[in-house]
């Protein structure tokens, strides 16, 4: 899989769209600790061409992912919804655990 810049592992969402997501950000060779990121925070990195991914950390190997799906915005300027799914209207991050 192509570098990331970062790896989502946990979402919330509220009336229909994400709230926060709870991700690991790349800093160098190495990631971040946890962090939460809004929605906004999210839509701007990724109009950045950020590449976030969706994945766990492997416990006990540092900046070592499982990773999952990339994430991506799709849909018009205001309509614009983030999500890992070739088709949809909506925020969706397929297989991510809420939180």
């Amino acid at each position: 899989m192509p570098k990331f810049d970062g790896v989502i592992e946990a979402v919330r969402y509220k009336s229909g769209k994400i709230d926060l997501v709870r991700a690991y950000e790349r800093r160098g060779a190495t990631f971040s600790d946890r962090v939460l990121l809004d929605r906004k925070t999210l839509m701007e990195r990724l109009k950045k061409g950020k590449r976030f991914v969706t994945g766990q950390r492997k416990e006990f190997l540092a900046s070592t992912f499982n990773v999952g799906k990339s994430v991506k915005l799709a849909g018009a300027d205001e309509k614009q919804v983030v999500t890992t799914l070739e088709r949809t209207d909506r925020d969706e991050l397929e297989g991510v655990p809420a939180f």
